[in-house]
C-alpha cells in the first residue's frame, strides 16, 4: 500500500474542507481498502467521515424513510420499518457479502463501490477502468460474470452490488452535498453510469461530493421480490438478480417496477418493459414478450452467453411469483 495522508472529520464543514483533488471519503472501507492494498487505487488522502451525523434512519414527512449515509447495511436490513414496508431492500442487502462486512459497510459507501471484475484487480492486465486507454482484457478473456447490456468496447464489467438494485426498483433518491455545501437529490437510477468511453467513472459524483442520505418514497402496494442467481450459495456477485415490485388490480397488473443486477455497468431498469406489463393479465406469453423486450439488445461475449437465457428464465419466474394469487408478499 502506498503512503497516504489521513484526516478525521468531526462535521460536514470539516469534511468538505479536507476534501481536495484525489482525496477520498472513507467510512467502512470494505471495498476501498482492498483496492488500496492491491495498489489498484492510490488516493493521496483519505477523509474519515465516521464521526459525521449521518447514522440516523428516520421517517420522512411524506411517509417515506430517510437512510443516513453512515447507516450500516446490517442496521438497515434489520430495521423494522425496512422489513415491514420495504422487504425487497432488506432481502437484497442480506443477499450480499457476509455478516461481518455488512456490519461495517455503510449505505453511502455501498453505493460508491467500484464497478469491477477480476481484470480490474489484476494490475498486470490491461483495464480501461484502472488505466484509461490500456484496453479491456475481458472482451477476449474469461468473461463469465460480465455485462450483456449497456456495455461498450471500453468496458464490460458489471456493477456488483445488491442494495442499489433494490433501491432502483423502489424509486429511491440519493442526497448529495457538494464542496460548497449545496444539497441536491437525484434518482438513484441516474447515480451510476454506463461505461461509454470513460469507464473509469462509475457514478456522477464530482470531486468533494458527499452522499448524505438515501431517501425512500412512501411504501407502495404490491408484492416485493428479490431473486439472486449466483455461482455459489452465498458471498458471490450475481450472475443475474431481479428486484421486482408488482401490484395487481383484480386480474390485471396495475403497476410494475423491475430492476436487474449482474447484467450491466450499473443497476439496469427499462421502464418500457414495465409499461408493457401494466394493464395486462399475467400470462407466460406476456412475460415472454417482456423478457424479449428487455433482452432485445443483449450481447454476450463468449463465456457469458448463457446469461441471456438465464436472465429470461429468472425474470419470467419472478413475474410469475409476483402475480400468483395467494403468494406471500
Amino acid at each position: 500500500m502506498k503512503p497516504f495522508a489521513y484526516a478525521r472529520a468531526s462535521d460536514r464543514d470539516g469534511a468538505r474542507a479536507e476534501a481536495a483533488d484525489n482525496a477520498l471519503y472513507i467510512a467502512g472501507g470494505t471495498n476501498l481498502l482492498d483496492l488500496m492494498k492491491l495498489e489498484v487505487m492510490a488516493p493521496d488522502k483519505l477523509v474519515d467521515i465516521n464521526r459525521l451525523d449521518l447514522s440516523e434512519l428516520a421517517d420522512t414527512d411524506d411517509g417515506g424513510v430517510r437512510i443516513g449515509a453512515l447507516v450500516t447495511n446490517s442496521d438497515c436490513a434489520a430495521d423494522q420499518r425496512i422489513r415491514r414496508d420495504y422487504p425487497l431492500l432488506s432481502r437484497a442487502i442480506l443477499a450480499g457479502a457476509s455478516g461481518q462486512l455488512r456490519n461495517k459497510a455503510t449505505t453511502g459507501g455501498n453505493l460508491c463501490q467500484r464497478t469491477r471484475c477480476y481484470y480490474f484487480y489484476d494490475t498486470a492486465m490491461p483495464c480501461n477502468k484502472r488505466e484509461p486507454g490500456s484496453g479491456c482484457q475481458a472482451l477476449a478473456g474469461f468473461n463469465r460474470i460480465h455485462a450483456i447490456l449497456g456495455a461498450s468496447e471500453a468496458c464490460i464489467a458489471t456493477y456488483p452490488g445488491d442494495m442499489a438494485v433494490a433501491m432502483t426498483a423502489l424509486d429511491a433518491r440519493v442526497e448529495i452535498e457538494n464542496v460548497d455545501g449545496a444539497i441536491r437529490q437525484i434518482p438513484i437510477q441516474d447515480f451510476h453510469r454506463l461505461p461509454g468511453d470513460n469507464p473509469e467513472r462509475d457514478n456522477i459524483l464530482e470531486a468533494g461530493d458527499l452522499i448524505t442520505a438515501v431517501i425512500l418514497p412512501r411504501p407502495v402496494e404490491g408484492k416485493q421480490i428479490y431473486r439472486k442467481v449466483r455461482d455459489r450459495a452465498s458471498y458471490a456477485f450475481a450472475l443475474c438478480s431481479v428486484a421486482a415490485v408488482v401490484e395487481m388490480d383484480g386480474e390485471t397488473i396495475a403497476a410494475a417496477a423491475l430492476a436487474f443486477g449482474g447484467l450491466a455497468h450499473k443497476p439496469w431498469r427499462d421502464e418500457t418493459v414495465e409499461a408493457l406489463l401494466v394493464g395486462e393479465k399475467p400470462s407466460a406469453q406476456l412475460f415472454g414478450r417482456a423478457a424479449d423486450k428487455l433482452l432485445a439488445e443483449a450481447q454476450g461475449h463468449g463465456s457469458n452467453d448463457f446469461k441471456i437465457p438465464l436472465t429470461r428464465r429468472v425474470m419470467i419466474s419472478v413475474l410469475q411469483e409476483a402475480t400468483e394469487k395467494g403468494a406471500a408478499a
